[in-house]
């Protein structure tokens, strides 16, 4: 080989190598800026959400998390806007909400805490629905117990898995207003701390119907005033296990027939109706807006929230209104809108387990 190929050779190395380098190096760069919009992203999150760590250490372990959380919400917002641009069913969209730094196990552990009933429980509560015969043509067409005066403010458990107390507690105090004409809001800390029969275990979850029995034995439940909540496991007052005054009552519970969204949307246009659901998966704990529903939510029963309605989207989508325990800064002002009509077990598996006072 002649000198001239020789350095012509090593030119030609030097030239590919770098080249290599230069692509080395944007790729590490892009990398930083990905990293270091992050973090500032993270910096905001934490001031909005008045978000404060222990130590750096912990600071930077929640960054990553909320990285991962970030990178599913924003992979499924532009999915959806895709196919809404498309001519398709755009869905729902999500949002770094104030859970974006919990992983998985986490938020299930203190956002959640729906427990199946035992097979003996749920045989005993299975036999009569009383709006068996209703027939669907006499129902309204969209249905807001809240434009009726029956639903209280959007209340918070806070890092308790007690969302069961939540949801019957908010259909007792539908079922109140509509029989006697006044909304009283009842106390979810009375459940947590007085019904521990059958599988209620305060803030380690508990199951609608269990605290339907509770309530209708004890003669009525306690108004949220006189026995305030307090997001934790305590000791049930003494007086029977009351908070004073007994402040609404019902004789029972009946269970909606399984996996039927036709006697479900019966159930609601008489009253609200607590529902089990899957709320631990990420497009249901992100929720920002819009009808959720479709493939993604799967149908595994861990969360409980309220029916307080139904209706139809301005683009025809049928939905269910509920009324969910996580604060009115979660969705939209505290509820989340379910798609109608999806499968037999309903979007989330909303028809699979519901039930209601009587």
């Amino acid at each position: 080989m002649t000198l001239s190929t020789l350095i012509l050779t090593a030119l030609v190395m030097s030239g590919a190598l770098g080249a290599l380098a230069a692509r080395e190096l944007a790729g590490d760069g892009a990398a930083a800026a990905d990293a270091a919009m992050v973090s500032s992203r993270h910096e905001k999150w934490m001031a909005e959400h008045g978000r404060t760590y222990r130590d750096e250490e912990e600071k930077a372990r929640r960054l990553e998390v909320f990285r991962a959380n970030a990178k599913l919400i924003d992979s499924f917002n532009a999915a959806a806007k895709e196919e809404e641009e498309g001519g398709g069913w755009g869905g729902h969209r999500l949002v770094t909400n104030k859970f974006a730094d919990l992983t998985d196990e986490e938020f299930r552990a203190v956002r959640t805490g729906y427990q199946r009933p035992l097979a003996a429980a749920a045989a005993a509560g299975s036999g009569r629905f009383q709006y068996e015969n209703f027939s669907l043509a006499a129902a309204p067409q969209s249905l807001d117990w809240r434009a009726m005066g029956a639903v209280t403010g959007v209340k918070d458990q806070g890092s308790c898995g007690c969302c069961w107390a939540f949801s019957a507690v908010a259909a007792v105090e539908g079922l109140a207003k509509i029989r006697t004409g006044q909304l009283v809001s009842l106390s979810e800390q009375e459940l947590v701390d007085c019904d521990v029969r059958g599988v209620d275990e305060g803030c380690e979850g508990g199951l609608m119907d269990d605290a339907f029995q509770y309530i209708a034995r004890r003669g009525g439940l306690a108004a949220e005033s006189s026995y305030p909540y307090r997001a934790e496991d305590g000791t049930c007052r003494a007086g029977g296990g009351g908070g004073g005054a007994r402040a609404a009552s019902i004789r029972g519970y009946e269970d909606v027939p399984a996996n039927n969204e036709g006697a479900l949307m019966a159930a609601v246009a008489h009253q609200p109706v607590s529902v089990a659901i899957n709320g631990a998966g990420y497009i249901f704990r992100f929720y920002d807006r819009g009808v959720l529903g479709g493939a993604g939510c799967g149908t595994e029963l861990n969360h409980a929230v309220t029916a307080v309605g139904y209706g139809t989207a301005s683009d025809g989508t049928g939905y269910w209104l509920m009324k969910n325990s996580w604060g009115a800064s979660w969705g939209e002002g505290g509820y989340v809108r379910i798609r109608r009509g999806v499968g037999r077990e309903g979007a989330c598996g909303i028809a699979k387990l519901a039930s209601y006072p009587v």
